[in-house]
């Protein structure tokens, strides 16, 4: 009883101590390069920085904040991590108040996080892997450079093939050029002496009798020098107005291919009304916020050539800058100026096109079109935007990949078959395929001009 005693202190500042460290052990004995990974993939990142406030409080320390701010431990985190609404409704004053001082941002709960799930997040945010500078620059390189280096190689090669044809026509005409200013030379001297030698007598020749005696070859040389400048005004007037291959330079620097081709962004979330409407709308700067509001920086490894990761957060700026965002306050400031945005793709006035009926009605039918007319798989397409638009989710500045001309619409008409596995087309057109089948013999195929989609009525009213 005495030694019990004699011990009694020692027993107590022991289980006290191991007490008052329990919640450091319990938030630093996680794996933070496990918890980086959680982090990510939990998409924690979305809302949350180590180093600053995005839609959430900065993360990095947060075992130590809490505590000061709160005297809370890492428990208190992983009921709020699991559930902050219940915690919340639990009356706990600490949650409330952080709930109320971030506009009532109410998180994601993550009950599907095991505690030691959760422990190594926090000991992700209490002690971060440091990644090598070098590993990361490599990284983000690699994205832009392994994926580009062929098409600039290939661009590379095109351009030096071109600037050779061009350097030899040059010389070809300079050489032409040359010999017709000797011969003017030799006929201007030979008009300077009225008393012509017995050799320049041979050289002179009169101009009419030598037309005369090769009329016919001079006639037929004019015609075709005729029917060349015809064919070319012809040719000229014929492509007023197609723009194929037109890219032109935009206010707010946008690649689709990092939006709609890295990350698989869908085309529609963005041109909603292309699928419900008859024009494809421009989306309006409301819908970049829906999520550069928590992507104020470009953090992806893909790199244009010639660009980095200054220009994306430049770019994004811009964005800001337009909709009045202060991206440090997470609000808006109702300081706004509109984007003036150069329109690529433009319809005349007397043309008819409505793209709900092209992107709802005729969406398998076209891709089911074209990809027959391109049997190779890397010419194929899946989504029916790129039947005109080109493989847009590849491109890094958009531009007209069609002649968008009558004949090329025509043509589309002619050679797309209509869905016949669509109920209501099957029904519609039940007895069409036996009348074509008279009219046109027994391969005739119910194709979109089959249906009247060479009426001059259904584009121009």
């Amino acid at each position: 009883m005495i030694s019990w005693r004699k011990h009694y202190k020692t027993v107590l500042i022991a289980v006290g101590l191991l007490l008052s460290t329990s919640a450091s052990v319990h938030a630093q004995t996680g794996d933070p390069s496990n918890g980086e990974k959680l982090f990510k993939a939990n998409a924690c990142n979305s809302c949350h920085a180590l180093d600053k406030q995005v839609v959430g409080p900065a993360l990095g320390g947060i075992v130590a904040k809490v505590k000061t701010d709160a005297n809370v431990g890492p428990d208190w985190l992983h009921k709020w991590i699991k559930n902050n609404k219940e915690l919340r409704a639990s009356g706990d004053k600490y949650a409330n108040e952080i709930f109320e001082q971030f506009n009532k941002t109410e998180m994601p709960a993550f009950a599907n996080l095991s505690d030691k799930d959760i422990d190594d997040i926090l000991a992700y945010t209490t002690n971060p892997p440091a990644a090598p500078a070098a590993d990361a620059a490599s990284a983000d390189g690699a994205g832009g450079t392994d994926m580009n280096s062929v098409a600039a190689l290939e661009a590379a090669k095109n351009n030096e093939a071109a600037s050779k044809i061009i350097i030899t026509s040059l010389v070809v005409i300079a050489g032409l050029l040359f010999w017709l200013l000797l011969k003017l030379r030799t006929l201007v001297n030979l008009q300077k002496s009225q008393e012509l030698n017995a050799k320049d007598s041979a050289k002179a020749f009169s101009f009419a009798e030598f037309y005369d005696k090769y009329r016919m070859v001079g006639t037929g040389i004019l015609s075709v020098l005729a029917l060349i400048a015809f064919y070319g005004v012809w040719n000229w007037l014929m492509w007023i107005g197609v723009y194929k291959g037109y890219k032109p330079e935009q206010p707010i620097y946008f690649s689709h291919r990092i939006h709609a081709g890295v990350n698989k962004i869908d085309c529609q979330l963005c041109h909603s009304s292309a699928k419900y409407g008859k024009v494809s709308e421009i989306p309006s700067l409301n819908v970049c916020m829906n999520c550069h509001k928590m992507i104020p920086e470009y953090k992806g490894k893909y790199l244009e050539p010639g660009k980095d990761k200054a220009f994306y957060d430049g770019e994004i700026q811009k964005i800001y800058e337009h909709v009045g965002w202060d991206k440090e306050k997470m609000a808006y400031t109702g300081k706004t100026s509109p984007v003036q945005w150069t329109r690529i793709h433009n319809m005349p006035d007397f043309v008819y096109f409505n793209h709900a009926q092209h992107v709802v009605a005729g969406e398998h039918a076209i891709i089911d079109g074209f990809n027959k007319k391109h049997p190779k798989k890397d010419d194929q397409i899946d989504v029916v935007c790129k039947a005109c638009h080109g493989k847009i989710d590849t491109m890094n500045v958009v531009q007209m990949a069609n002649d968008f001309t009558m004949g090329w619409c025509i043509e589309c008409h002619r050679t797309t078959e209509i869905d016949m596995k669509n109920g209501y087309n099957k029904t519609y057109f039940k007895n069409l395929h036996e009348k074509l089948k008279k009219q046109f013999g027994s391969g005739a195929k119910i194709t979109v001009a089959a249906i009247g989609g060479l009426e001059c009525g259904k584009c121009h009213y």
